[in-house]
């Protein structure tokens, strides 16, 4: 038997086969749709040149050369510099390394919150689900950049407080996603059948409950990943996020916004490269959208 037959055969054998043959079944399906393709494409590719920036670095991101500043693309300096002589495509390729893995680190922070906070809010109901839903009411009445600079402001401007203050603004959408989820499973037949076989409340939700609220998890990452990107950005620009001489998008677009005029590649480097990788992050997500929500198929 080919490895495609095996993994698309209708009487899987084992476990380990339904469960890659459902993952194969999926990238099919992902395939079929080429602006999802197109995508993913684009976000492997920036994350893997912002993970190879000192390979790919043509120059030092922050040596500076003022006798050579503002100049336009050419082949020594690929996009240009800046107004400090400094290579622009090599800051966009560190900036990248750093926005990016902001943006990392406030999803390995918020998603695992929001999705157990949400899924014990559903399952357990009572008092605890009035509690957790009303807090993280209070959070969503905010707009996210407005209370993510509340924050900031309240801590010293930086990279991890700009981390700290997204990650507190960003969980309560999963949080929501995750409760809504639960509230659909947990008055299941084989939820049923688990709890009287003596079951903990806790095994229950993390054995049962969580799995099935992944997949409608992963999407709302994905599309989410976009608004995590500009707001970012947005604390950067603002002068709150990372601090000069770091090299981050949105610090980039602030120092050169104002020769947008003239000397053009200075703020639209940057600009380009956030466009289009929260673009990208929005066609995956539309594309992982139609792909795990049965609703959609």
């Amino acid at each position: 038997m080919t490895t495609r037959a095996w993994l698309l055969s209708d009487t899987p054998a084992s476990r380990r086969q339904a469960v890659w043959g459902r993952r194969y079944q999926g990238w099919l399906a992902l395939k079929r749709n080429p602006l999802a393709v197109a995508g993913l494409v684009i976000v492997l590719l920036m994350l893997a040149m912002a993970a190879a920036a000192p390979i790919l670095a043509t120059h030092d991101p922050g040596a500076q050369n003022l006798a050579n500043r503002l100049q336009p693309p050419s082949a020594a300096h690929w996009f240009g510099t800046d107004e400090l002589g400094r290579d622009v495509w090599s800051r966009v390729l560190f900036g990248g390394r750093l926005t990016l893995g902001m943006v990392v680190a406030v999803v390995a922070l918020v998603a695992p919150i929001g999705l157990i906070l949400g899924a014990v809010a559903g399952y357990a109901g009572g008092w605890l689900d009035r509690v957790l839903m009303r807090v993280t009411d209070v959070f969503l009445a905010f707009p996210r950049l407005i209370l993510a600079l509340a924050f900031v402001a309240a801590m010293k401007p930086g990279v991890e407080s700009a981390v700290i203050a997204i990650a507190l603004t960003a969980w309560p959408p999963y949080a929501r996603l995750a409760r809504a989820e639960t509230l659909m499973v947990r008055n299941a037949d084989y939820i049923a059948a688990v709890r009287l076989t003596g079951a903990s409340g806790a095994r229950i939700v993390l054995r049962h409950v969580l799995p099935m609220c992944l997949g409608s998890l992963v999407v709302r990452v994905t599309l989410d990943m976009s608004s995590i990107i500009l707001t970012a950005a947005g604390l950067g620009f603002l002068g709150l996020g990372a601090q000069p001489p770091l090299a981050e998008w949105g610090t980039m677009i602030a120092t050169g916004r104002r020769f947008i005029l003239e000397q053009w590649w200075v703020p639209l480097v940057p600009g380009v490269a956030i466009f289009l990788i929260s673009l990208a992050f929005n066609l995956l997500g539309d594309g992982l959208r139609d792909v795990l929500d049965p609703k959609q198929r």
